[in-house]
């Protein structure tokens, strides 16, 4: 169709504007032919009319549609032109945050001037192996298809990166050198990679300043080649520098800096080290504080100065150098401090002892006057003679200016050689990949001879880029089979002729150099002369003659002539260089070694910047009078040839091409300036590509991806099987012009414009689609609507009536209810009128009538009173004359008895006093006596009969007297109250009256009581009232307070939950991360453990080469593997340094040193040994003369002790010669040889000296033990000879246990044995003639034995008591965990109420209760164990006694048993009964181990035999070796079984089969060596026959360890197998594949073609996955592999599926969209269902899939709302705020019909998601390995029962 035809209503377009560069505009009628004026609506909504240009009438460029905005590659655009480009860029820059996109082969990177997330190592792995379509725009995507391209084609590959300055370049190469340096690491141990990426902070740190536009910009070009091997690994590098700015050295712009090497060693002049220097601040010296800014915002240049040291070191520069290079930067700051004094307008001088020039001259190491008087002078040479001139004051501030510039050049040349030596390999370099970091074209307002250069080689650079472009076009044709026509392109040809033609401007600039009075402004008249007019690029201002102006490819430059010479010349005076080479500084000579080939005798400064190349051209071959001519080449000629060289290197590459662009001038993050953009796209040929691509073909489809777009313009008549044919119908029907589109062989190729007109027809075709389903959906809503409505209005209708109807109804009821009430009311009033009188008379009555009757009552009170009054007084007065005739009475009684008494006493009295009376008292007194004793008896019987008499009687007279009193007390009380009676009734009297008087008042008051009391009565109803209220407020309160506290308390459980749930999930992920770490370790022991074994194996192997000399085995080898298996982790790591360094020890000469302190070390032993035997000697003699003492004196003490001990002096001293035997044997053969072979590690000394060394070091572990014991027996036996005579001595060996038992410590025992040896020392004796025979040996071997025994014996004790101690601290420390426990149960149960006390309590008796059941339980448990063992124990004893008595009875001679009659004896045949177990030779171990681990074929024993086969053999060998209590033959199998699973998994290590059969067998072993070790925690699942098959003799916990070390080694490598088969299929299976056909839109692609998404013959879909998954757990299962280990294995596989998908979404742009999240949900959910099928949805599979899942339902769910925001902050729990960005970043609609996320949801979605605290990373780690973990599995196969097959090979064991 004709273009004219797409510019229709609404159709939007681009205008220029000088703001903006290009506006969007909107057309708002059609354009028809011959229009001069479009009306247009800009986005603001003003209207406008654009005129056309009458002459070329050319119309506005289209604006491509929406969906193709943001695309990756620029050339997949459908109108291809700058505005396109423009917002392309500024679309994916600004809303996006993407700062690479492609423009065909070039990669466009925006600086973003912010640190961006996306150059870290997982970023380098996601791209690594990928096709560079496939992924999202990248430099690392550019750098892996350097580094595939030369290992594909063979070819070196060059990136090239260009740009401004500020833009980015620097940084560009920095990360594509890393991401070599990371793929394909180095083929040596010399961590080439490393001094790589090193020699960026010295280059930085020596050739980069800030400067207006850059922080940190690059002053000089550079060519980094790094060199590969052939199997492409980094071997080296060579670095090319270009065109260094010298003049910075001496000058800074405003706001700028100098190179910041001189202000990092300003920031560390407080060092120690550079004290020396005399450093100080950067504003000190005038070479760096011209620019006024010396400190960077966020940069610390005393660190960056540690970082340059480090690169140094690492680069080789030594210390000494390192301060050389500080030397000479030093000197130049304070050569910029030398100031100069004139004396008059030609001369000058420096004042005497300068300071500045002092310091200069010392660290220089140059003579101070020699530098002063050639600063001031100039020496001028002439045919004849030389003259001596002095020079005025500004030119020896240039001379000392160009001095330092040139030092500063030669400096840096010498850190590029040595960076260069650093960085060379001694390997052959097979391939390089160059990274050329070059300026890019270059405008200012003055523009010299640098910005010439610069302009010159990006000609250059610029031609080969369009070259290039334009071969790449035409082989695309080609090989599509599509007519080439030749396309018209720029070709810079004419300018780059020129500039460097014969008589173009370098040409005539030389020749100019060369002139005696050559000038600038006459080298400006040569150029109009020569050019002006003549060729159409060179021009001349029209104001100026001293500049000129050159079209170059990207703008108009004109440059200004003044200083070109002097900048092409650049040259220094040759005395100064003559002084500075006669320094005593060596480095400083160095520099300038070469300097006659670069001097000049003419006069002159330079202010430019000077080429510095490793590769220069080589000159002809220099005659003797040509030496003055060949060092006159200038700056431009030799850039000119290092510019040649540098494009036949390109050319010979494949180059990569990397535009930086920079978005802004104030260094703003991500802040897009169109001007400047548009102005560095046209300089770096961005532009350029795009309008070679816009002049052929440049939409690009093949016919899969054009139906699949396109199907919904075909009818279904028109779908053809043949799809290249139904493409050709279907474009014939829509283009009528032919030339508008070609096919090609597998393309169709499209003109600009095509694509769009083609999604302008689809999206029509769609449009009307959807407004066909719009309107039958919206008249289905409506009928349902009206339907709705007309049944809710009969509803309403019937509702109202009904309403009505009981409306009336109630109006009827209450008329009749009225009626009723009045009748009511009018009979309660008339009853109420006639109760009310009724009760008015009742009253009246009643109150007459009790008046009368209190009337009546009181009268007959009265009397009743009188006469009871009367009684009372009449009876008193008969009482007082009764008591005073009695009271008469009784006192005449009394009188008369006294009388009679009185009479009877004076008889008595007269009686007493006569004599005669005692005398006939006297006569018959004893036989009166026992007649008063008779009558004393019958008196004390009737005494007590009486008594008794007298107490009843006495009883009775109470009782009596009690009665009497009672009534005494009763009358006496009447008469009283009697008395009161009449008191009382006058008292009465008068109280009636006064009560009378108080009645009436009593009345009066009442009734104001009362009156008071109602007024009181209502305030206090009134105040209940309120009170009441006031309560029931109080208690809503009281209420709504008790519900807070609950709600609170619940909150509080609630969150306390929480917390707990949330510190368990934290409590496990500490588990899982240090289960991780260590089998990361484990994973990292592998590694270096194969390592170790690959270098062993080449050692091996130099070491089989014969050479000559004698060979030393090691002799620990054997002991060394069987010991290998039983360490730890950590002890296998520390002993591989260790094996490592074997080798090179064997190589080194034995140390004399060493030697000569191992001498000295058998002399000390030797001396000790003597003490030792002196003092057995002394002991020996005083036990002699005890002995002899206690023959005389009684029976002998201890004999056995002192011929133990002159044993010991026998074996010692024996011990002693062979001692010293060894060290003459060692002399002799130290001193038998003097060559310098005889101490080397394999000779005979050295092998004699390291037995010897073994020895006395074993030979003293021994001694120490025995001389523990020989302490404990002196000291028994100083005991023993204390005089106790009564008191027999024992000798037996109890005692000596006793003494030793004594000593409760190891102090006790180190002061016995300090105490022997000052013994010791007291005698010296000669002990050489001592047990000379040695006939007792056999005697000292038995005692020996024992003192072994007793010393077992003493550890056994010594180990039960610490063993009981340490029961007891746990006891204790148990009984504190309780009593803190109770405690804090006693203190929260205080706080409770009683009831919930109560309960507690109770709850908390029962949890002890139960515990200390289970504790008792357990208690049973072992003890059932223990005798089970025992029992077991008694049977092997009793089976082995009865074996020990049928040998015996074997053993009876013929003759013993012939007299015995010969019975015939029938034994009853049974089968064997086999114990469980394999009998195997220890010969046969190898062979065991080759056909059973080394040669077993996976597949044929998981076929046809039971699962874990090998396992069971194995520990059924085990059990054997302990029956037979086999140390050495279990340890040698175990470890034999080890090596022999390792060497498989080596060998066969990439075969999933081997090493899923290994992981499920190490497996069974391991569960094999737990079920069967006897420990009770794993013996709950077996039968009584397995608990038989229980290990007797040996546990093999440590085993088990190193079993489990290995079993998580497999796992990994089974990982590693898994992820490995799996990684190609993910992507396109998960991602890529259309599994659900027409739901994903397909756009237009790039030049980059990316995957195709329809699957063809060779790319994998999901089924593909889901039927490696069926194989992976069918074999798994096959194996007999652990549920539990299936589903860690499931949930990896699944992990790693999730991982990397999720990562491949984040870096695809072309992925991210609302069909291709249906796809993947739906892929997801095919998982899923495979994971019910296999009955593992409970492996916890699924949940690694989240962070996918959440992805693609964040593609899905809708984008717009501040609602949509929550849900999705809420939804994506699993996805980190990078990732969610990231997404949203990356959405791109399919269709017209979806819309882009704006920018600002994306900002809120980041300020919702603020405070959440993720990982900042971008990517999942693909590569993370969940911890694993082996739960215990006991097996029901009962061990006597598996048979062997003969497959296996093993007919050489036999079942027991």
């Amino acid at each position: 169709m004709a273009a004219t035809e797409l510019y229709t209503k609404h159709a939007r377009v681009w205008i220029p504007d000088p703001e903006e560069v290009w506006k969007s505009a909107e057309l708002l009628k059609d354009y028809k032919e011959g229009d001069k004026v479009i009306q247009l609506r800009l986005e603001e909504g003003k209207d406008l009319e654009y005129c056309l240009d009458p002459k070329t009438k050319e119309l506005p460029p289209l604006r491509n549609p929406d969906i193709l905005v943001g695309e990756n590659d620029l050339t997949a655009l459908s109108y291809l032109h700058e505005p396109a480009v423009l917002h392309n860029l500024k679309v994916r820059f600004i809303d996006s945050k993407l700062i690479y996109t492609y423009c065909g082969i070039v990669l466009v990177a925006i600086n973003p001037y912010e640190q961006l997330p996306i150059y870290g190592e997982d970023i380098i792995n996601a791209y690594s192996g990928q096709n560079m379509g496939d992924m999202d725009p990248h430099i690392f995507a550019v750098a892996e298809e350097a580094y595939k391209q030369m290992a594909r084609d063979e070819r070196n590959q060059s990136i090239i990166v260009s740009g401004e300055s500020g833009a980015g370049k620097t940084v560009s190469a920095k990360y594509a050198m890393r991401y070599f340096a990371t793929v394909s690491g180095s083929a040596s141990e010399a961590n080439v990679e490393e001094k790589v990426l090193a020699s960026n902070p010295i280059m930085e740190s020596i050739g980069n300043a800030k400067t207006t536009r850059n922080d940190n910009s690059s002053r000089f070009g550079k060519y980094i080649e790094i060199g590969f091997d052939k199997r492409y690994r980094i071997i080296g590098a060579n670095m090319r520098t270009y065109l260094l700015e010298k003049s910075r050295v001496v000058f800074q712009a405003e706001e700028e800096r100098n190179y910041h090497i001189f202000y990092q060693l300003c920031a560390s002049a407080a060092l120690p080290e550079f004290k020396t220097l005399r450093l100080g601040n950067a504003n000190y010296f005038h070479y760096t504080k011209q620019g006024g800014s010396p400190v960077i915002d966020g940069i610390d240049d005393a660190n960056e100065m540690v970082h340059t040291r480090q690169a140094c070191t690492l680069l080789g520069i030594n210390d000494s150098y390192q301060m050389g290079i500080f030397r000479i930067l030093a000197g130049l700051l304070h050569l910029g401090n030398v100031g100069f004094t004139s004396r008059d307008a030609d001369s000058c001088t420096i004042p005497p002892k300068h300071e500045p020039l002092t310091i200069f001259c010392d660290l220089m190491g140059v003579e101070y006057q020699e530098m002063s008087h050639w600063l001031c002078h100039r020496k001028l040479a002439t045919a004849s003679e030389t003259y001596i001139k002095p020079i005025s004051k500004l030119q020896a501030i240039n001379a000392r200016d160009a001095l330092a510039k040139h030092i500063y050049a030669k400096l840096f040349n010498w850190i590029v050689d040595h960076v260069n030596k650093a960085l060379h390999s001694t390997v052959k370099q097979h391939s390089f990949i160059g990274v050329l970091d070059i300026y890019g074209f270059e405008t200012f307002e003055i523009n010299s001879f640098e910005q010439f250069c610069i302009n010159y080689a990006n000609e250059k650079l610029q031609q080969q880029f369009n070259m290039h472009v334009f071969k790449l076009e035409q082989e695309e044709y080609m090989k599509e089979q599509i007519p080439w026509t030749l396309i018209d392109f720029y070709d810079n040809q004419p300018c780059i002729n020129l500039i460097e033609a014969k008589l173009g401007i370098l040409d005539l600039l030389d020749e100019e150099c060369k002139m005696p009075k050559g000038s600038d402004d006459s080298w400006a008249q040569k150029l109009y002369n020569t050019h002006l007019n003549k060729c159409a690029l060179f021009e001349k201002p029209r104001m100026s003659n001293k500049a000129f102006i050159i079209q170059h490819f990207a703008d108009k430059v004109e440059y200004q002539c003044e200083g070109f010479l002097e900048k092409n010349k650049d040259t220094v005076y040759e005395e100064q260089i003559k002084v500075l080479k006669s320094s005593k500084f060596k480095m400083l000579s160095e520099l300038f070694q070469d300097e006659e080939k670069a001097l000049s005798p003419t006069s002159a400064t330079s202010s430019g910047r000077m080429l510095l190349s490793r590769t220069a051209v080589k000159p002809a071959k220099a005659r003797p009078g040509q030496a003055s001519k060949e060092h006159k080449k200038t700056v431009g000629h030799q850039f000119r040839n290092s510019l040649h060289l540098l494009m036949e290197t390109l050319n010979a590459t494949t180059p990569h091409y990397v535009r930086c662009i920079k978005p802004n001038d104030f260094k703003f993050p991500f802040t897009f300036d169109e001007k400047r953009a548009v102005q560095q796209l046209r300089a770096c040929g961005v532009l350029e590509t795009i309008r070679i691509s816009a002049a052929g073909f440049p939409s690009r489809w093949t016919y899969q991806e054009f139906f699949s777009r396109y199907r919904v313009l075909m009818k279904q008549k028109d779908v053809l099987c043949d799809r290249k044919q139904t493409c050709k119908n279907l474009l014939e029907k829509l283009i009528l012009d032919k030339d508008k589109y070609q096919f090609g062989k597998t393309k169709i190729f499209f003109r600009a414009g095509q694509v769009a007109y083609l999604e302008k027809i689809r999206a029509d075709k769609l449009r009307v689609a959807c407004i066909r389903i719009q309107k039958t959906i919206r008249g289905w809503l409506m009928r349902k609507k009206y339907l709705r409505m007309r049944k809710a209005a009969i509803t309403i209708q019937r509702y109202v009536r009904g309403y009505q109807a009981r409306c009336y109804a109630k109006f009827l009821r209450r008329t009749r209810a009225a009626i009723i009430l009045q009748k009511f009311q009018r009979m309660y009033v008339v009853r109420k009128r006639y109760h009310l009188m009724r009760a008015t008379t009742i009253v009246l009555q009643s109150l007459l009538r009790g008046y009368i009757a209190r009337n009546k009552y009181q009268r007959m009170l009265r009397e009743h009173k009188a006469i009871i009054i009367q009684k009372h007084m009449r009876g008193w007065l008969a009482r007082v004359r009764y008591c005073r005739s009695l009271k008469a009475i009784v006192y005449l009684q009394c009188c008369y008895r006294r009388m009679m008494a009185k009479r009877e006493l004076k008889k008595l009295k007269i009686e007493a006093r006569s004599v005669e009376r005692y005398k006939k008292l006297n006569i018959g007194m004893e036989n009166k006596i026992m007649q008063l004793q008779r009558k004393v008896d019958e008196q004390h019987k009737d005494y007590k009969s009486l008594l008794e008499k007298l107490t009843s009687l006495e009883t009775t007279y109470n009782t009596e007297t009690e009665k009497l009193r009672s009534d005494v007390e009763r009358f006496r009380m009447s008469e009283e109250e009697a008395k009161n009676a009449t008191n009382r009734v006058h008292v009465l009297q008068e109280e009636i009256t006064k009560l009378r008087k108080e009645l009436h008042q009593t009345q009066s008051e009442k009734k104001t009581i009362e009156e008071w009391a109602d007024k009181y009565k209502q305030e206090t109803e009134q105040l209940l009232s309120e009170l009441k209220e006031q309560n029931t407020l109080l208690k809503k309160e009281k209420e709504e307070l008790n519900r807070r506290i609950q709600d609170q308390a619940k909150e509080m459980t609630e969150t306390m939950e929480k917390k707990l749930v949330e510190e368990t999930k934290q409590l496990e992920l500490d588990l899982n991360d240090e289960r991780l770490r260590y089998q990361n370790l484990l994973n990292e022991f592998s590694r270096l453990e194969e390592r170790y074994d690959d270098l062993r194996d080449e050692v091996n192997l130099m070491v089989s080469i014969p050479k000559p000399g004698h060979k030393r085995t090691d002799s620990t080898h054997s002991s060394n593997e069987s010991e290998y298996t039983f360490s730890s982790e950590i002890t296998e790591t520390e002993d591989l340094p260790l094996r490592m360094e074997e080798p090179s020890e064997k190589k080194e000469p034995l140390d004399m040193s060493l030697f000569l302190k191992l001498q000295k070390r058998v002399t000390e032993l030797e001396q000790e040994k003597q003490s030792l035997q002196d003092e057995l000697d002394r002991k020996e003699e005083q036990a002699l003369r005890t002995k002899t003492r206690e023959e005389v004196e009684g029976p002998p003490v201890r004999g056995a002790e002192l011929e133990y001990e002159s044993l010991k002096r026998q074996e010692l001293e024996s011990e002693n010669k062979k001692l010293k035997n060894e060290l003459n044997e060692l002399r002799k053969a130290l001193l038998e040889k003097s060559s310098p072979e005889v101490t080397a590690p394999g000779a005979p000394a050295y092998r004699v000296l390291l037995d010897q060394l073994t020895s006395v070091s074993e030979e003293l572990e021994v001694r120490k033990e025995e001389v523990l014991i020989l302490r404990s027996q002196l000291v028994s036996q100083k005991e023993a000879i204390q005089p106790k005579e009564d008191k027999n001595t024992m000798t037996d060996a109890t005692i000596l246990l006793e003494d030793v038992q004594k000593m409760k410590d190891k102090g006790e025992i180190a002061q016995a044995y300090i105490g022997l040896k000052e013994t010791n020392r007291q005698s010296l004796q000669d002990y050489h003639m001592l047990n000379e025979d040695g006939e007792l040996w056999l005697v000292y071997e038995g005692l020996k034995q024992t003192n072994r025994l007793l010393e077992s014996q003493l550890q056994s004790q010594k180990k039960s008591h610490d063993n009981e101690l340490e029961a007891l601290r746990g006891e204790i420390q148990s009984l504190k965990e309780e009593n803190n426990r109770q405690q804090q149960l006693l203190a929260q149960n205080l706080q409770l109420p009683p009831e919930a006390r109560i309960e507690a309590s109770l709850q908390h008796e029962i949890t002890r209760l139960t515990n200390e059941n289970l504790d008792l339980m357990e208690q049973l448990e072992k003890q059932d164990k223990t005798v089970r063992k025992l029992k077991k124990q008694l049977k092997v004893f009793a089976k082995k006694i009865g074996e020990l008595e049928v040998g015996q009875m074997e053993n009876i001679s013929p003759g013993q048993i012939i007299d015995e009659p010969i019975r015939p004896v029938n034994i009853p045949r049974k089968e064997k009964d086999f114990q469980g177990m394999l009998e195997y030779k220890k010969d046969d171990e190898p062979k065991l181990v080759k056909n059973l681990i080394l040669d077993l074929k996976p597949r044929g024993v998981a076929v046809n035999l039971i699962p874990g086969l090998p396992a069971y053999i194995l520990f059924m060998c085990v059990r054997h070796a302990d029956y037979l209590n086999d140390d050495q033959k279990v340890r040698s199998l175990l470890t034999s079984t080890i090596n022999g699973i390792k060497k498989v998994l080596k060998k066969r290590g990439d075969d999933f089969e081997t090493v899923s059969f290994w992981l499920s067998n190490t497996c069974r072993f391991l569960h094999c060596l737990k079920q069967y070790s006897g420990e009770e925690g794993f013996m709950k699942h077996n039968t009584p026959r397995q608990n038989e098959h229980c290990l007797t003799n040996f546990d093999l916990a440590e085993y088990r360890q190193v079993l489990s070390d290995l079993a998580i080694q497999i796992y990994q490598q089974l990982v590693r197998v898994l992820e490995n088969i799996l990684q190609p299929m993910i992507v396109s299976g998960m991602l890529e594949h259309e599994t659900i056909q027409g739901v994903s839109g397909v756009k237009p692609p790039g030049l980059r073609k990316r995957t195709s998404s329809i699957a063809d013959e060779g790319t994998y879909t999901l089924d593909s996955i889901i039927r490696q998954l069926n194989t992976f757990h069918s074999v798994m299962c096959q194996h007999g592999m652990d549920p539990e280990l299936i589903k860690q294995v499931v949930k990896q596989t699944f992990y790693i599926t999730g991982a990397v998908t999720l990562n491949n979404l984040l870096l695809r742009k072309d992925m991210c969209s609302w069909s291709k999240g249906m796809q993947i949900r739906y892929n997801v959910s095919q998982l899923e269902e495979w994971l019910r099928d296999k009955n593992l949805m409970n492996s916890g599979a699924k949940e690694t899939l989240e962070p996918l899942i959440q992805a693609a339902q964040l593609l899905q769910v809708k984008k717009k709302t501040d609602e949509d925001a929550e849900a999705i902050c809420s939804m994506c729990n699993a996805l980190t705020t990078a990732q969610i960005v990231k997404v949203l970043n990356l959405y791109t609609p399919v269709n017209e019909f979806e819309e882009r996320v704006s920018i600002s949801f994306i900002r809120t979605i980041q300020m919702r998601l603020r405070d959440r605290k993720d990982s900042p990373q971008l990517l999942m780690d693909a590569k993370h390995i969940f911890p694993v973990t082996f739960p215990f599995n006991p097996s029901s196969l009962a061990l006597e029962t598996i048979q062997i097959p003969a497959s296996l090979g093993l007919a050489f064991i036999s079942r027991v």
